[in-house]
């Protein structure tokens, strides 16, 4: 008799269905995993020994066969303990062979048979939804996975009460969803004294999900302005705060289960590596620009990065996924965030102001930039020049719009995209508008187009620029409760695009 039970393999952010099958055959004591198991898969039958020993139930001196199923698809993890503890006691007939066949299970187990919470809880019950089975996994790990109202999660702290559980013993209660994550309390844009252009300049790429690179000397307030994104950005929405959830529940980011609705502000390090910020490594796991997905993805010091590092945004920026290939994995991720880049114009930071600037000065602006490739430069859709800030302006009280009155604006923009896009499928901000549809929305009137066009000749605009120019025009008449892209949205658009002699 084969006894059966089912589990997950991760590649990306998806949970391939795996059978596990169990065979207790006559022949020399043996307890073997095939179907091309990895270290920790193998290491499972010790591991599965050890919680069945301290729950008094003996091995049988018989040949156990454990074989998943597709055999050529690699498994990876110590998730498939569970899976094949329940597999080997249904071919015991400890638990009803019926009952393991309509779970998909997935845990670690310790020695004495305790189950510890694993990664990819949030995927794995999207899979057993799909599948119309019951999800098994650690007491740890079910209200992660009971996000998925359309299946049954089970929760168990043991091994023994997971048998309970399945004799009819002591039924386990199905698992309810952790609690929303409320926010931490957000930096207020006020508290930023001028920079009153840099401000605009955050509200339009909030608005549309525009990507934006902030030069200027150092402590001009660039890092403190990006600071202040997250209170700008509306919540994610029931679909975004799904996708961004599983792929931060296979990093095991997910506190107590709990979802939130806040959007990912992630901020790597200058010296990160490119498996860090893109995604790799071993079992190709995400990277930075995954775990911002639907968020803000701020790089600071960014001609600091390797170049390497910086030339592999090119593509993820354009698509919105990323392939990350390896000898033994081909893994897509998605990748949707709005990029934020901060530099300084030189080496020395103060190549504007010639009493400190440094003895190789304006070169030093040049090599130092020249570390951000064209390509690369010309896919941020706003350029803004940050000046240093006075003394006096320091002494100044707050002014402008807090962030509070400035995400009310951003939020009401947002839903007009929404509206706009409704029947567009991947279309969600105004930076994703491209094409077709793209000319249908943001085609300004004829002053405008005539301005937009004038510029495109003199400053030698990519079709790229030409395009993204378009889409910055759209979210400024958004924000301005345009229907029609105007002559003064183009003319803010270029402004920023156009504008400092250190970006030329």
């Amino acid at each position: 008799m084969v006894a059966r039970t089912y589990t997950v393999a991760f590649q990306g952010v998806e949970a391939r269905p795996v059978e596990v099958q169990c065979a207790v055959t006559p022949g020399l004591p043996a307890f073997s995993v095939v179907g091309l198991p990895d270290k920790a898969v193998s290491e499972a039958r010790d591991r599965v020994r050890s919680a069945l020993s301290a729950m008094a139930i003996a091995l049988p001196s018989k040949r156990i066969t454990i074989n998943l199923s597709p055999a050529d698809l690699p498994k990876e993890g110590s998730h498939f303990d569970l899976p094949i503890a329940l597999a080997l006691l249904a071919a015991l007939d400890i638990v009803p062979a019926d009952a393991a066949e309509t779970t998909l299970a997935l845990g670690e187990l310790s020695l004495d048979g305790s189950l510890v919470p694993v990664v990819g809880a949030l995927p794995s019950a999207m899979t057993a939804a799909e599948e119309g089975r019951t999800l098994l996994c650690p007491k740890a790990s079910s209200a992660e996975a009971a996000w998925v109202g359309a299946t049954q999660v089970i929760g168990a702290d043991t091994l023994a009460a997971v048998v309970r559980h399945y004799t009819g013993q002591a039924p386990l209660t199905p698992a309810i969803p952790g609690e929303v994550t409320q926010p931490d309390a957000q930096r207020d844009l006020r508290d930023v004294k001028g920079q009153e252009r840099a401000k605009r300049a955050l509200e339009i790429a909030a608005a549309g999900r525009h990507h934006l690179i902030m030069i200027g000397s150092p402590g001009s307030g660039k890092s403190m302005l990006a600071a202040r994104l997250p209170g700008l950005l509306p919540p994610l929405t029931a679909v975004e705060a799904l996708e961004t959830s599983m792929i931060q529940s296979l990093c095991g980011l997910l506190d107590e289960g709990g979802i939130s609705r806040t959007r990912p502000f992630r901020e790597p390090h200058h010296t990160a590596s490119m498996a860090a910020i893109v995604g790799g490594g071993k079992g190709a796991k995400p990277g930075e620009i995954s775990l911002a997905h639907n968020g803000v993805l701020f790089m600071d010091e960014f001609p600091e990065f390797p170049r390497t590092v910086l030339e592999t945004l090119r593509q993820p920026i354009e698509t919105g996924e990323v392939m990350v290939a390896r000898a033994n994995a081909h893994v897509k991720y998605p990748c949707r965030f709005m990029l934020v880049a901060a530099a300084n114009p030189c080496k020395c930071g103060h190549l504007a102001d010639a009493s400190r600037a440094c003895s190789r000065a304006p070169i030093c602006g040049e090599d130092y930039l020249g570390r951000i490739s064209g390509p690369l430069m010309d896919r941020f859709d706003l350029r803004l020049e940050v000046p240093p800030v006075g003394f006096a302006d320091l002494d100044l009280p707050a002014s402008g719009d807090s962030s509070a009155t400035v995400a009310a604006r951003i939020a009401t923009a947002r839903e007009v995209q929404t509206t706009r896009f409704a029947n567009h499928d991947g279309l969600r901000q105004n930076a994703d508008a491209e094409g077709g549809v793209l000319e249908e929305v943001a085609t300004p009137d004829t002053e405008g187009k005539q301005m937009l066009l004038n510029a495109a000749d003199r400053f030698s605009l990519s079709a790229r620029a030409y395009h993204r120019v378009l889409r910055v025009a759209r979210t400024i008449a958004d924000l301005d409760g345009s229907e029609q892209v105007r002559r003064p949205h183009v003319a803010e658009a270029l402004g920023f695009r156009i504008t400092a002699r250190v970006m030329a």
